[in-house]
């Protein structure tokens, strides 16, 4: 019996197969160096697939990364928002996910609640992969993670600072940390800390703290994201509780002497960092958000690689 492969949550990875997408992440980016971006990849692992594409929320990095990477795969892709299917009038996410399952051959799902692509994913009979809920983005800590490793070697013994909300992609950077041996340290506001239980996976890979230069001290990798993420209602507030959170150079110059700077993007210039940072020599993100196609087109050829068990 061939079982479906789902990518949901870095948790859920076991710790040599997340490795496992990581280095062929390296290694298609290392192959196509110097190609044209719509060339297939020679192996081609997605020929004749059709990968579908759902947004509920909006996106740049995540919409044209996905559509690159099916195509590198030699694959196609349809792309949908939420509200133009009848998802956006009331059908149950159980019998779109039986439908597309017929259609296609795998779903990406950037989706408000993560319970809704935990849904599809038990009912459907294709991959389906997260491209972000309110939850987690695991495939954007899959990019992160290469991109540090591109510029510093391995990742396993290196200290992650994120600094700033504890959001979704602050736990997919908790879930990572013990599968692949590296320390986080996450400084945020007591009221916006990450949730407790995504906190407990990290386990002792997680230290949590309040102060942004106590976890900054030493850090190989500067993180932080938009203190107002989409949906959230209450940008006065979180700004007056981020005061004092934004990465500058004086944050910067207490890390270790050659620590990178990685934010997912968007970025809201003079909040949660400056342009200076951003712009800077440390900064790694543009090939951070150029290496989510390669990080993802490891992960579509993890889950279309098929696998037998009971």
């Amino acid at each position: 019996m061939t079982m479906v492969r789902h990518f949901l949550d870095i948790h859920r990875l076991e710790a040599a197969d997340l490795r496992a997408i990581l280095d062929d992440a390296h290694a298609r980016k290392a192959a196509r160096k110097g190609w044209p971006k719509g060339r297939p990849d020679a192996d081609a692992p997605a020929k004749d697939r059709v990968l579908a594409m759902i947004f509920e929320k909006n996106s740049t990095r995540t919409r044209f990364s996905f559509d690159a990477a099916i195509r590198q795969l030699g694959g196609a892709s349809i792309i949908a928002n939420a509200g133009d299917m009848q998802l956006g009038r009331g059908e149950p996410v159980e019998d779109t996910a039986r439908v597309l399952s017929r259609m296609v051959d795998a779903v990406m799902i950037r989706a408000n609640d993560h319970e809704d692509v935990e849904r599809f994913a038990r009912v459907a009979t294709v991959p389906v992969i997260n491209g972000l809920t309110d939850r987690s983005h695991p495939c954007q800590i899959l990019a992160d993670i290469m991109t540090i490793e591109a510029h510093r070697g391995p990742i396993a013994g290196k200290t992650i600072a994120w600094v700033g909300d504890g959001n979704n992609v602050c736990h997919s950077f908790m879930h990572a940390a013990p599968k692949l041996g590296f320390h986080l340290n996450v400084a945020c506001p007591a009221d916006y800390h990450p949730d407790l239980h995504d906190l407990a996976r990290g386990g002792n890979h997680v230290t949590l703290t309040s102060d942004p230069r106590e976890a900054v001290v030493g850090a190989d990798v500067v993180v932080t994201d938009t203190w107002v993420s989409m949906g959230d209602g209450d940008y006065e507030a979180r700004l007056e509780a981020f005061e004092g959170y934004g990465v500058d150079d004086a944050l910067m110059n207490l890390a270790a002497s050659d620590a990178v700077f990685l934010h997912c993007l968007p970025a809201h210039r003079g909040e949660e960092v400056t342009d200076a940072v951003i712009d800077g020599p440390q900064s790694l993100v543009w090939d951070e958000a150029e290496n989510r196609i390669h990080a993802q087109k490891a992960v579509l050829a993890w889950c279309f690689a098929e696998t037998s068990g009971g």
